[in-house]
């Protein structure tokens, strides 16, 4: 018998000072202002991050040269609670638009004004087999802590 081992999702989970309404605003609307410039594709620097709202948006930088990278486009927009993107960058950190694993973020009330942010990335074994690929997954559970650090910074951690 054949097993196939599936790579576990990138999951974090933390808490803000702030509403649903005020975090999910500041993780989409507020994109540009907490989304690090050292995490972008492309032949240029990240000049601005966007997220585009609404089904069908697209999640992009526009690169200081003027050109845009594309990272994905947005699968389900449910605010304040839920936000699912489409993450078509490759193992080879391309865009790839044949290539969809899944960000959800999901954005609950709690006592006292605050927001349980809960974050998954998935479908990470759409990358494949490579090692290049098993580099990437584990390069990407740091890049997230990064990212969502930022986004905590801006939100109200």
């Amino acid at each position: 018998m054949s097993q196939t081992i599936k790579p576990a999702a990138i999951a974090k989970t933390f808490t803000v000072r702030a509403t649903p309404e005020k975090a999910f605003a500041v993780f989409t609307d507020g994109f540009d202002r907490w989304w690090p410039r050292s995490h972008s594709i492309g032949d240029s620097p990240l000049k601005t991050a966007i997220l585009e709202p609404g089904i069908g948006g697209r999640w992009y930088g526009r690169l200081e040269d003027g050109s845009e990278a594309m990272w994905g486009e947005v699968l389900t927009w449910e605010p304040p609670a839920r936000l699912v993107l489409a993450w078509r960058i490759s193992a080879d950190w391309a865009y790839d638009p044949n290539l969809t694993t899944e960000v959800e973020v999901r954005f609950t009330a709690l006592a006292g004004g605050e927001t349980r942010v809960d974050f998954e990335h998935r479908d990470l074994e759409r990358f494949g087999d490579s090692e290049a690929a098993d580099r990437t997954r584990v390069m990407m559970d740091g890049g997230w802590s990064l990212i969502l650090d930022s986004f905590k910074a801006v939100a109200g951690a």
